[in-house]
């Protein structure tokens, strides 16, 4: 009640991050992750980067003028990564080249409120803030991997399944996880591994997601352009293949391998069909390859049935 009633003589202002804004920012930095060991500031250039390529996602909450709150997002086509991935690779190694204007899902990579400012519901109005710019956008989802800081008291007693659902009771309270499920996120996944460093939550995260229940998927069409493709490698040891039916299977064999990650192309390695001239080691060098090249339009006439 008094962090309530002591907001009501404060200038707050809720507002998109500035270039200006970055000494500010950093010093609110600072205090949010004292708590946090091993916990390491953006960079001038980072911030810089984020304004530059989505200034809308980068919200801050001022109170008298200094930073209590930031929220730090892209957009990302969240097909290409999947649940099952790291901080680093939805960040682009913090190059954030992942940001795509085309892409599905908001996803949070940063949020704090300076300690001077917690309990002042600053955390729900920066969350507010990311839920009407995910609606704006017509993006279907918010989802971000959250710590468990408080894991590390309970790893000897609780899994990590375990730990969440006392949250979700709330038998335990977390700082960061029961303040995302009370601003409607869910769990999708606990991930291990998701942040290198992070004693506390013993490296694991909640994968969490806010739904959009305004999303209005937008067809695709068959002929529409992409601007990502998944390019599919192979790489197989070489090894005699007696008949044309061996290789097109070993051939079948990737191309299902390949679909089933909803590649769009797949390669396979320069002479791929060399081990055909067992059959012709009698032969010399050159009359060998002559007698492969007779395979040339039977292995072309498989391969455009594999792509269709």
């Amino acid at each position: 009640m008094e962090n309530e009633n002591k907001s009501d003589d404060l200038k707050i202002e809720l507002r998109t991050l500035t270039k200006d804004d970055y000494i500010g920012l950093k010093s609110s930095m600072i205090e949010a992750y004292s708590e946090w060991e091993g916990a390491s500031v953006w960079g001038e250039s980072h911030i810089n980067k984020l304004i530059e390529i989505f200034p809308e996602g980068q919200i801050c909450l001022v109170v008298n003028d200094a930073i209590a709150g930031c929220a730090l997002s892209l957009i990302v086509d969240y097909e290409l990564f999947g649940d099952n991935h790291t901080y680093t690779q939805i960040t682009g190694n913090y190059t954030f080249s992942t940001h795509d204007e085309e892409g599905d899902v908001l996803y949070g990579i940063d949020f704090f409120v300076h300690p001077d400012f917690r309990g002042m519901r600053i955390g729900r109005r920066l969350y507010d803030a990311r839920k009407e710019i995910c609606e704006r956008h017509n993006l279907r989802a918010i989802i971000a991997g959250g710590r468990i800081p408080e894991y590390k008291n309970y790893a000897d007693q609780l899994s990590p399944r375990e730990y969440l659902l006392k949250v979700k009771g709330k038998e335990i309270h977390d700082p960061t996880l029961s303040f995302q499920l009370a601003n409607d996120f869910h769990v999708r996944k606990i991930l291990k591994g998701y942040l290198p460093g992070d004693t506390q939550s013993l490296e694991y995260a909640s994968l969490l997601e806010w739904n959009n229940i305004y999303y209005n998927e937008q067809a695709k069409h068959i002929n529409s352009k992409k601007s990502i493709i998944r390019l599919g490698l192979v790489q197989w040891q070489m090894r005699p293949f007696p008949n044309l039916e061996s290789i097109v299977e070993q051939i079948e064999f990737f191309v299902d391998v390949i679909s089933d990650y909803q590649s769009d192309f797949v390669m396979f390695p320069e002479f791929f069909n060399a081990p055909l001239m067992t059959a012709y080691n009698h032969l010399g060098s050159a009359d060998a390859m002559r007698e492969i090249a007779n395979f040339t339009i039977p292995l072309r006439d498989k391969f455009m049935e594999f792509a269709v």
